[in-house]
């Protein structure tokens, strides 16, 4: 039985033994050996990213070459450092500093050294790389921007994090992915599949040539090229139009949701963040706090809506059957609740129907019909919520579920919104102020835009998104099919007409543009900030909304011009001039392009630091910008022109 024992055991330490050698030798060995084979060294090969183009197949976005120096930390040899990185331009305390970095990273594998060299370094550079031990070349496609404009919307490619690498595997440390816009939103899309090279290595870690003659390697897949929905010419020339502005404008196509235009105002040549200097300026551009070109104001910027608003209290009041097209309201210049008055610029007496009340802005008509809307029911509570969810319906209060890489919710606010503000007793006149589109409401530019897109529609919109085609694939069901609003489609009618008005009598009547039917809406709104602890009023921001033609409407826009007076003043001759130009390609209208061009609020930017007083009702003179500034506009101008035609 001993012997037995014994025989059973050397049996099973032999097949132990057997197991394990063969886990080793073969089939780990046949899994890794390729990964972790020391004699053999893997290089990336990078796959040019996808082309991006407009609308109108013009190329906004390709590739050039660019030259990463690599280095392997435990193989860096001794050789003239102080040579070295006077070709790399980088000082010798730089240079101890990444080499640090990439032993930290890893001594064995290969990290960027100096990354994004230009072709003029790389050609000094190569001659001499033979000398610099554990140091080689790589060569990758940076990308190269045929455009000036449109960063916001384009985005630019950056260095991946190590939060990137650990939620993505495809992601090694000096990889590049697309950080905002469009390069960020198509990353997968855009990026493609790296390749790998294996160069087999003697005992002197010199390289002898392809690993089993390339047996194993992989050949890169180029990204694929893209279409976005951005018209090229109207994109810069809504960026032309706000320079020396603040704000932002977001025109849309009504029939698609396909978005025309994005401007952020101000903005900076996409060029600037590619190369060796990206770094320098992006943190430029990140520490200016004060105007924050990095901040997309089109769908990031929350603000109150205005008057604009008041075209959806129209729509919801006609759906809730508490005001028709035709009755009239008495506007005493203002509207009385309890002991306060909220002004209006309509005279006394004045007796306005729906059309008029949009056409005149009037405040005591928007602020009854509001009341009637929550009063309805004899519960203010309950009505604040059926009001808060016919605006849901047009997407304000909610992101859009768009494509675009960062937005704002906005707010619309309902029952539970206001139950710590008033817990037991609620009346509509507690927030009065919606019905103008102030208080508590709170929406951004391309909600207010999409807003218009279903008014424009008659009672439905398309989700606005910016990818207009991908290579070989079909866009998802939530960009092609319509949502509709809760408001019944005769209801839109009498609001457009309202719409309409404003353009023909109303507070934009000389913003008219001869042979396009255009409805809008101006807009308003109080502007506060915190200025040395006090809540100070500053200059009123402008907003403008509107879609034309009126049947079969082509375009619908949003502006805002942050400190910019009045509805009309800046924001409203912004969106009549991008109107006439993607409707006819040329502008008539040369005297609203002329004044927007030689009117700046640089000096309204610059009151909070300045000390300057701000002038509430907008008497003051207006800064003229100087001629060369004036120049270089127009330079720009014809420039444009040139190019659309």
């Amino acid at each position: 039985m001993r012997q037995f024992l014994l025989f059973l055991l050397v049996i099973l330490c032999g097949i132990t033994f057997i197991g394990r050698l063969f886990y080793l030798q073969i089939y780990k060995g046949r899994s890794n050996s390729l990964h972790d084979d020391n004699a053999i060294r893997k290089v990336w090969d990078y796959p040019k990213r996808g082309f991006v183009y407009d609308r109108n197949g013009k190329l906004l976005v390709g590739n050039q070459p660019s030259y990463d120096v690599m280095v392997i930390p435990r193989e860096v040899g001794n050789f003239d450092v102080d040579e070295f990185c006077k070709l790399l331009k980088i000082s010798r305390e730089t240079y101890d500093k990444k080499l640090e970095r990439a032993t930290r990273y890893s001594p064995r594998l290969a990290s960027p050294f100096v990354p994004q060299l230009s072709k003029e370094d790389y050609a000094v550079l190569q001659e001499k790389m033979r000398k610099f031990e554990g140091f080689y070349i790589q060569k990758r496609p940076l990308r190269k921007y045929e455009t000036t404009i449109g960063a916001n919307v384009l985005g630019d490619i950056g260095e991946v994090n190590n939060r990137d690498i650990k939620n993505d595997p495809y992601y090694q440390m000096g990889d590049l992915k697309g950080k905002n816009g469009v390069e960020a939103s198509y990353e997968k899309t855009l990026r493609g599949v790296k390749g790998i090279k294996r160069i087999l290595r003697d005992r002197f870690n010199k390289d002898i040539g392809p690993y089993k003659d390339g047996k194993f390697d992989s050949l890169p897949e180029q990204g694929k090229d893209i279409t976005i929905t951005i018209d090229a010419n109207l994109q810069a020339y809504g960026e032309l139009l706000m320079e020396n502005k603040r704000g932002g404008v977001i025109a849309l196509e009504p029939s698609s949701g396909e978005i025309l235009a994005m401007v952020a105002a101000p903005t900076y040549d996409p060029n600037i963040l590619v190369g060796r200097e990206r770094s320098k300026n992006f943190t430029k551009l990140l520490r200016d706090k004060i105007a924050n070109p990095l901040f997309n104001r089109s769908i990031q910027g929350v603000y109150a809506p205005g008057s604009p608003f008041k075209l959806m209290n129209a729509l919801i009041g006609l759906q809730e059957d508490v005001i028709t097209p035709d009755e009239k309201i008495t506007c005493y210049a203002g509207y009385k609740y309890g002991n306060r008055f909220m002004k209006c610029h309509c005279y006394r007496g004045r007796r306005n129907n729906m059309i008029t009340g949009i056409q005149e802005s009037c405040n005591a008509y928007f602020a009854t019909t509001y009341r009637r809307i929550l009063d309805k029911s004899g519960n203010a509570s309950e009505g604040i919520d059926a009001w808060s969810k016919h605006a849901q319906s047009f997407g304000l209060g909610n992101f859009l579920n768009n494509d675009l890489h960062v937005g704002q919710k906005g707010r619309m606010p309902d029952r539970a919104y206001y139950k710590h503000a008033y817990p037991k007793t609620f009346y509509s006149t507690y927030t009065i102020s919606n019905a103008i589109g102030q208080g508590e409401v709170a929406t951004t530019p391309i909600q207010l835009a999409n807003m218009t897109c279903a008014i424009a529609n008659r009672g439905y919109y398309y989700t606005p998104h910016i990818i207009k085609n991908i290579e070989d694939e079909t866009l998802p069901d939530n960009f092609t099919k319509p949502k509709y609003t809760t408001i019944d489609k005769a209801h839109f009618e009498p609001v457009i007409e309202g719409m309409h008005a404003v353009y023909k009598n109303g507070t934009a009547k000389f913003l008219n543009i001869k042979g396009i039917d255009i409805c809008g809406k101006t807009g308003t709104v109080e502007n506060f900030a915190i200025i040395d602890s006090v809540r100070t009023q500053l200059t009123d921001h402008s907003i403008f909304v509107a879609f034309a033609p009126k049947y079969d409407p082509k375009i619908a826009i949003a502006v805002f011009v942050e400190n910019g007076y009045w509805g009309s003043r800046f924001a409203g001759k912004v969106a009549s001039l991008m109107i006439e130009k993607h409707i006819k390609g040329h502008i008539t209208r040369t005297d609203l392009e002329e004044w927007l061009l030689k009117h700046s609020l640089e000096n309204e930017y610059a009151k909070p630091y300045s000390g300057v007083p701000f002038n509430i009702n907008g008497k003051t003179q207006l800064q003229i910008v100087e001629e060369p500034e004036y120049y270089r506009l127009k330079r720009k101008l014809n420039q444009l022109n040139a190019a659309a035609n």
